[in-house]
């Protein structure tokens, strides 16, 4: 497997700006059994941490949960404190708007840049209609840059 950065490019709560905001991406290693990935998301949301992006998949016999977080210090002590396996990632994504098009713009843009795509995801923020999408890539400062465009072009 490629280690990659993913990457968040537009604008965090209360803010208006378009610039590349830093974010933690959580991976988190959970057994593969009823309830687990319930466990770890419950335990976040009784601390009050919203979970704006993630993605769900089993390999090798273990669930592997990527997400975004509203608030990642508690995030990381909720997710230490129930013993969860877990990493954290630098992150980058792009906030687009909700219509046909948009997501290929971007991952064409990527291409056309020689630039490689290792996984994806979306979601929402709270109170937004725009996706919240993240890209794995395998050159963060590049991808990063391209996606802000991309999303200030569209945003005007």
């Amino acid at each position: 497997m490629i280690k990659t950065a993913p990457l968040f490019v537009g604008a965090r709560k209360g803010r208006e700006s378009n610039r590349m905001p830093k974010m933690k991406e959580f991976t988190v290693t959970i057994e593969d059994k009823p309830g687990a990935l319930g466990k770890c998301f419950l335990g976040l949301a009784e601390r009050g941490v919203n979970i704006l992006a993630f993605q769900s998949y089993v390999e090798e016999g273990e669930s592997l949960a990527r997400f975004l977080v509203d608030d990642p210090a508690s995030a990381g002590a909720v997710l230490g404190g129930l013993r969860m396996n877990f990493e954290e990632t630098e992150v980058a994504a792009v906030r687009l708007a909700h219509r046909p098009g948009q997501l290929g713009r971007a991952a064409a843009l990527l291409g056309e840049k020689q630039i490689n795509i290792d996984y994806s995801y979306f979601g929402l923020e709270p109170g937004s209609t725009q996706a919240l999408v993240v890209f794995g890539v395998d050159n963060l400062t590049r991808a990063a840059k391209l996606l802000d465009d991309l999303a200030a072009e569209y945003a005007q």
